[in-house]
């Protein structure tokens, strides 16, 4: 395992951040940690359920807890107060399991103390625990190897000085066929030493922000199947000093979904995915991500790539694969939308959202 010795300052700087200046979510300058989505109603539902003294303490950007992860083993990367955990502690059931890894002390202990009462609201004591250690090195942290399905983050990657060890630990922790789901904070270009270590700007997510064709080629690298991007939003800066520092910079918190491939792509061949409309959540329509809505029932002709996710990762028992026998009646296989693209769509929607446009 690489050495991590400077990159002490970073998690110095994250661990005060997190564990004493920030008392709760009011405290924050920009809405890089409460950016995103509502959440789909069932994960609300759970969420008023969870206590008050972990909801109170979450920071995130996005809602990375999918459905259908029943009986599933779950790792949070960066969990915090643990409100994520908790969350997918009731989609899993008493079958599966649900780990969160954290190095600031103050969050842990808000996360660990209040596990019997949320068991007591479920009505069953979870397999939910948390542990202490360094996204870096979840092998350290007792993380082994092809052990979990699901794994989810939220706002957190961006916060780690080595976010390729990051990547690889959750390659070798994931089955084949599972999947990184994880919210984070994106920029639109490369962000200069000044903003990279100012120490307001790595709490807030901002200055560990990754330029996101960075992200995207790093991933593919490490040996995951291509990203896919599910949502996309604009995030506001809401100190004018803060405003000053990033410039002409523009940052978003972006949903992907990176799979480890149970088995290569095809390079040819024309296939066929339907939907059965088994997630509880998602009975008429499911979104792999922008591209790729699928409507129960009705058969969709999709790319190798998308065929070999939906035919053998943990989604497979939710979709029928096909190779296609005729393709008359079914159009073109979806294309990817560029990044670049769904940035500058969020950025124009935010702008007119308030009233201004883009200069």
């Amino acid at each position: 395992m690489a050495s991590l010795g400077d990159s002490n300052t970073v998690y110095s700087s994250v661990k005060d951040y997190y564990g004493k200046v920030l008392e709760s979510s009011k405290d924050l300058k920009t809405s890089a940690c409460t950016a995103g989505s509502a959440p789909h109603p069932i994960i609300r539902q759970i969420i008023g359920k969870v206590p008050r003294a972990v909801n109170d303490k979450f920071y995130g950007c996005g809602n990375p807890i999918p459905l259908g992860i029943e009986g599933k083993d779950v790792l949070d990367l960066g969990s915090g107060s643990g409100r994520d955990c908790y969350v997918a502690a009731a989609l899993v059931g008493r079958e599966g399991s649900v780990t969160g890894v954290d190095m600031t002390d103050e969050q842990l202990k808000t996360a660990r103390e209040n596990v019997d009462e949320f068991g007591k609201t479920l009505g069953y004591a979870p397999k939910l625990r948390f542990v202490t250690g360094y996204i870096e090195m979840l092998d350290a942290a007792g993380i082994a190897p092809a052990s979990v399905d699901v794994c989810i983050s939220n706002c957190v990657i961006n916060l780690s000085p080595n976010k390729r060890l990051v990547l690889e630990g959750v390659h070798r922790a994931l089955r084949a066929g599972g999947e990184l789901y994880f919210s984070d904070v994106y920029a639109d270009r490369q962000l200069p030493e000044s903003v990279r270590t100012h120490d307001v700007l790595l709490g807030e997510c901002i200055g560990g922000a990754l330029y996101t064709g960075e992200f995207e080629q790093m991933a593919v690298d490490i040996g995951f199947a291509r990203p896919r991007v599910l949502s996309v939003d604009h995030i506001a800066i809401n100190d004018r000093e803060l405003q000053q520092l990033v410039g002409d910079a523009k940052f978003f918190s972006i949903t992907y979904r990176l799979f480890k491939p149970q088995k290569p792509s095809a390079d040819g061949g024309v296939f066929t995915a339907k939907y059965l409309g088994t997630i509880e959540g998602h009975t008429d329509k499911y979104e792999l991500d922008v591209d790729h809505v699928f409507e129960t029932g009705t058969p969709v002709r999709v790319d190798p790539g998308t065929a070999a996710i939906l035919s053998s990762s943990w989604l497979a028992r939710y979709f029928a694969v096909d190779v296609a026998q005729t393709t008359g009646d079914l159009g073109s296989a979806a294309k990817t939308t560029a990044t670049e693209s769904l940035l500058d769509r969020a950025y124009q929607a935010a702008a007119a959202s308030c009233g201004t446009s883009d200069s």
